[in-house]
């Protein structure tokens, strides 16, 4: 601005009032001008303003009249023409009602101050917010435009803070093609007009705070962005929000929580996660229980936990993983289009809430993991889209930035502030909530440029491929930042593709996960099931072709949520035959799945052998009394999960080739496969014997060559009686004979019921 002080500050004055301004802190409240202290206010539409000090002091100010700007006038090349439309204002410019100024004491300057305005023949006590140095340093604002602050959540969005002796919120976002940006909620009645923010330098970062507002505010952003639009946007770094059409955000009070699971955690972090029990429960929190008493209400997160735990330990989980839980609109979606990335969704409870839900489930030595979902996000305007106007978020071209199977927009990871959104969104949960890891959601999508694409749908890198270097470099960036910040936390890429080295160490050229989901065992395998048993040998390579990649990867075998949506029928129903036929496939396809190298994940409903296909919108279908098959299904499958976790053969020895044996993967004729689990990748002492049959047809004197002499007993039949099995007696123990088979010196000759897996163990092995 040029001219006089004077002149540039009634200019100045002139932009706050039509809402232009992205500086008003340097024109609003006390300043020195020609050497006196001028003090000025602006509260649109009042007529009257007097400011009240700490000291006791009143000053009557002066409001500030002149004349609303002149409308543009057309350029002499356009005369003649319709003139250019006048931007957008947010208060009436006529006059300029709302702005005060007075001389005050030099000695005032700094002390604390209330204005009380008469606006519409009402009185309003407002405090000024406008006399605070900014909440954000210097290097904080460097870290983030590097995109290196790992704990940015603790300096953008809205903090609690008591700041000269006064309490009130501090608010900030980052919004760097903006023209001005104003927060607005409960604590002024919605007036978007109230409250513009300072633009921190280069930063792109608007800076307020504000005096009395008190924790549990509902707010929300006012910008006016690229092409003089008003756009208003809930706050990406909100740690509670909205979930319907409201979609405010709300500030959380900065209260310390109590965590009881230092042990747990400690423990974790003391652990190889690869040689440690993992059988994962996938849940969705909305549909897992709804109140009995009013099936349309989700049940808390504090009611929750206890249910969830008992039931997890009953079957033998050792983990849950929680469909996401980030704020999301759109129910349907699941929780994979996420709108608010820092609040636990409000469906549930409070973030306290939900650290309660985390820290029961470590009481119970129960492992929470996250699906986090990185790769996209929604199109919904008061989002992260075009969120000051522009691209920010996303790439601005559609090749880059928009995703053609889900109608949603791609984060543009070659802009640092991005990245640092993201990464610090990851260490957020982690330290935030104790989360023990997190399952990354369509990490193919992310990794290819022409995922999902035809031909001129995508541009080629700088190198001319098809792979996402900034995606990559992204990926690299987050493994190795949240291996340093927390090691003993897990992540887990999803990731169906043959990509290679997705949980190799970086520095060796891998992108740094702990484990990838097996998709390719996951389809092959229920393809597999899928068949009558009488063609399963003519696809006996499906079952078997696993182990020929099984060691490239530190795999997680998922049977997840997408398995049994969209028409693809349960688990249960995807199994050919009569009702019995269709139990006894299910039970073996999960000794399998179990009992193979690898970490297991069944989708909640699995150990039920739920008949319908998952609706996020009811509850699991419930056990009932009159339900034989089901009840002994249940039965097996508390009996299979104590197996596993008491079993280290089926779990220690998962990162070692040497851990997995076949004896026999050959017998497409009789569908019948033969293997070892070894806790010792050195010695088959201790080691378990899996055999499953895979028709109808049982076996009585089936030979199966094994390596070491004795007694065998049967510690899992899974065709039992109690199991809802057949008719087949099965021994609980075999004795060895001096024949050989598969290569050994002795062999069993065992009795193998129908449809079913037997897992054995040397007597004086455990």
């Amino acid at each position: 601005m040029n001219g006089s002080p004077k002149t540039a500050a009634t200019e100045a004055l002139r932009d706050i009032a039509c809402g232009r301004c992205d500086d008003p802190h340097r024109w609003l409240g006390a300043h020195s001008v020609d050497g006196t202290t001028v003090l000025r206010a602006w509260y649109p539409d009042a007529t009257a303003c007097e400011a009240r000090f700490g000291d006791g002091t009143t000053i009557e100010l002066e409001a500030i009249r002149f004349a609303p700007p002149p409308a543009p006038r057309a350029p002499a090349k356009t005369r003649g023409r319709a003139p250019r439309r006048r931007p957008p204002v947010i208060a009436a410019a006529d006059g300029l009602d709302g702005c005060f100024e007075a001389t005050i004491p030099e000695s005032l300057a700094n002390v604390s101050r209330r204005f009380r305005c008469t606006a519409d023949a009402s009185t309003i006590d407002t405090p000024d917010p406008y006399r605070f140095a900014p909440t954000l340093g210097e290097l904080d604002l460097h870290l983030f435009g590097e995109g290196t602050h790992r704990r940015l959540w603790e300096v953008l969005g809205a903090h609690p803070r008591t700041i000269d002796g006064e309490d009130g919120v501090s608010f900030a976002v980052w919004a760097p093609n903006a023209k001005r940006v104003s927060v607005f909620g409960d604590f002024c009645d919605w007036d978007a007009r109230r409250f513009p923010m300072r633009r921190l330098a280069s930063s792109g970062v608007f800076e307020i705070f504000i005096p009395g507002v008190p924790p549990g505010t509902h707010y929300k952003y006012e910008i006016l962005g690229h092409g003089d639009r008003i756009r208003t946007k809930s706050d990406p770094f909100a740690f509670s929000m909205q979930h319907d059409s409201g979609n405010a955000s709300r500030v959380v009070p900065h209260e310390p929580f109590v965590w009881n699971d230092a042990e747990w955690i400690a423990r974790r972090d003391a652990a190889d996660p690869t040689r440690e029990p993992m059988h994962v429960y996938e849940v969705h929190l909305g549909s897992w229980r709804r109140d009995p008493n009013d099936p349309d209400r989700m049940l808390g997160y504090r009611e929750i936990a206890p249910r969830l735990a008992a039931h997890v330990r009953t079957y033998g989980f050792t983990h849950v993983e929680l469909l996401p839980v980030l704020e999301h609109p759109y129910g349907p979606s699941w929780g994979y289009q996420v709108a608010g990335y820092y609040a636990p969704t409000s469906r549930h409870g409070t973030p306290d809430d939900f650290r309660v839900f985390v820290d029961h489930l470590h009481a119970e030595g129960i492992g929470v993991l996250l699906d986090w979902v990185p790769a996209h996000f929604p199109r919904d305007d008061f989002a992260l889209r075009r969120f000051d106007g522009t691209a920010l978020y996303e790439h601005l071209d559609p090749r880059l930035g928009e995703h053609p199977d889900w109608g949603t927009l791609i984060f543009n990871f070659s802009r640092p502030q991005v990245r640092n959104f993201l990464i610090a969104n990851a260490l957020y949960w982690l330290d935030e909530f104790h989360i023990d890891g997190l399952r990354v959601d369509a990490v193919a999508s992310m990794l290819y440029l022409d995922y999902s694409r035809e031909e001129g749908q995508w541009i080629p890198n700088r190198h001319g491929g098809r792979e996402n270097l900034e995606a990559i470099d992204f990926l690299k960036e987050l493994n190795r930042v949240l291996e340093e910040e927390r090691p003993g936390c897990l992540r887990i890429a999803e990731e169906s593709t043959a990509w290679p080295k997705v949980t190799a160490p970086i520095d060796d050229g891998g992108l740094g996960f702990t484990f990838k989901w097996n998709m390719g065992w996951m389809h092959d395998t229920l393809d597999y099931f899928s068949e009558h048993p009488q063609h399963r040998r003519f696809h006996h390579d499906k079952l078997t072709f696993a182990t020929m990649y099984e060691w490239s990867e530190r795999f997680i075998m998922p049977l997840s949520h997408d398995e049994v949506v969209h028409g693809k029928h349960s688990l249960l129903e995807k199994m050919p035959g009569d009702a019995w036929q269709k139990f006894a496939n299910l039970r073996t396809l999960l000794t399998y799945q179990v009992t193979r190298p690898g970490k297991s994940l069944w989708f909640m409903g699995t150990e039920h052998a739920a008949f319908l296909e998952w609706n996020h919108d009811r509850g699991l279908e419930p056990l009932r009394e009159d339900d034989r098959l089901r009840l002994g299904f249940d039965r097996f499958v508390r009996t299979l999960g104590g197996l596993y976790r008491s079993q280290a053969p089926l779990w220690r020895s998962d990162p070692d080739p040497e851990g997995f044996r076949w004896i026999d993967c050959s017998d497409r004729d009789n569908s019948v496969v033969a293997y070892l689990r070894r806790e010792n990748p050195e010695s088959d002492d201790g080691a378990l014997l899996v055999v499953l049959n895979l028709t109808p047809t049982p076996h009585d004197s089936y030979r199966i060559g094994v390596p070491e002499a004795g007694r065998y007993d049967v510690l899992l039949d899974s065709d039992g009686v109690e199991f809802g099995g057949s008719e087949v007696e099965t021994p609980s123990s075999f004795e060895t004979e001096d024949e050989a088979c598969h290569g050994f010196d002795v062999s069993l000759e065992l009795r193998l019921p129908p449809l079913a897996a037997l897992v054995l163990r040397r007597e004086g092995n455990s």
